[in-house]
């Protein structure tokens, strides 16, 4: 990804090293003792919406497809902007024979068929905002996905929802460095548009975070495709 593209600083910092301390650093402290979000019912909610066909969209380490145990058969393709992730993740899931594919969320996927899962789990908070910008995202997974298909994930939310004093703190530090860009992001502008592409949305907070499953993705109108 070009420097001068949008989306560069929210995917540049998940180098290497970050990656090797990913799983104890940001799911073992930050999301416990910064974002109070437990990770286990993140890890059931892979379980439980993982579909035959999945498309992972920035799957980090590959950890939380790991820990929900899928059956060996599952199609898994891995997407995301920044190749270190993608070969970080395709080593870890090498046992499911996962396809990666290097392209960014808010452009139109360049995959083949259509999926029955799709997972955007921690990645709209990097996502450049604000929150009505990353529509395009939501738009662009519900089109790969089939009729009853299913998007699940999660966010961490911006600074007007409840947080704690550490939070707020890193919120603002990490929306000052440019790995977030979620400051105006709401509960209530995620559900809004999750419904622009799904006609159900169910949506949880937990701690400084929603996390939501949406089904029933709409087709494009005629003026989303103009």
């Amino acid at each position: 990804m070009e420097r001068d593209d949008p989306a560069y600083k929210g995917q540049s910092g998940y180098n290497p090293f970050m990656l090797a301390i990913y799983d104890p650093w940001v799911l073992g402290f930050m999301s416990r003792a910064v974002w109070h979000l437990p990770i286990p019912p993140v890890v059931e909610r892979y379980r439980r919406n993982l579909g035959h066909r999945h498309l992972d969209v920035g799957p980090g380490t590959g950890y939380f497809i790991e820990k929900a145990a899928p059956p060996t058969d599952i199609e898994i393709s891995l997407l995301d902007p920044n190749p270190h992730v993608l070969h970080r993740a395709s080593k870890r899931l090498a046992a499911f024979h996962p396809t990666s594919v290097e392209a960014d969320v808010m452009k139109p996927l360049p995959v083949d068929g259509l999926f029955d899962s799709a997972a955007l789990n921690f990645v709209l908070h990097c996502l450049r905002g604000p929150i009505e910008n990353k529509t395009n995202s939501i738009r662009n997974i519900a089109d790969v996905l089939v009729p009853d298909g299913v998007l699940f994930g999660g966010t961490v939310l911006g600074i007007e929802e409840p947080h704690s004093k550490p939070a707020r703190a890193f919120l603002r530090a990490a929306n000052k460095q440019g790995g977030f860009d979620n400051l105006g992001d709401t509960a209530a502008g995620l559900r809004q548009i999750l419904s622009v592409s799904f006609s159900d949305v169910e949506l949880e907070t937990v701690g400084s975070a929603a996390l939501f499953t949406a089904t029933g993705p709409r087709p494009r109108t005629s003026s989303e495709r103009a």
